[in-house]
């Protein structure tokens, strides 16, 4: 377990994603208050808003952000213990830039409701 952990590529890939995450879940909690009136929970170019819903329904998406990171971390320290170090590095990196679409999304949703 120590030789995945120790792996430079995969520590900042992690602390990375950790970081996004982490962010995310702050500035949902900044931002959005509790109202009794729903909010925008998707917006699409073509139609407009198509989802809306509760205040608490908008902290789902870090919340699956955080459970790609912990399924891929676990699923890339197998493949590292296998001797599959490309396919852990690729999951990693695969997390990350989920994270980073997670965030781009976070943050669009808190300029349309904010």
């Amino acid at each position: 377990m120590q030789e995945y952990f120790h792996s430079g590529l995969i520590q900042w890939v992690l602390i990375g994603s950790l970081i996004l995450n982490v962010a995310n879940w702050i500035f949902i909690a900044f931002f959005i208050r509790p109202v009794d009136f729903p909010i925008i929970l998707h917006y699409n170019v073509y139609f407009g808003v198509d989802v809306i819903g509760s205040w608490w329904q908008m902290y789902f998406m870090p919340l699956i952000g955080l459970l790609i990171l912990l399924v891929n971390a676990f699923l890339g320290y197998l493949f590292y213990q296998k001797k599959e170090r490309i396919a852990a590095h690729l999951l990693m990196l695969a997390t990350f830039v989920v994270q980073i679409g997670l965030s781009v999304a976070v943050a669009s949703l808190l300029l349309i409701n904010y």
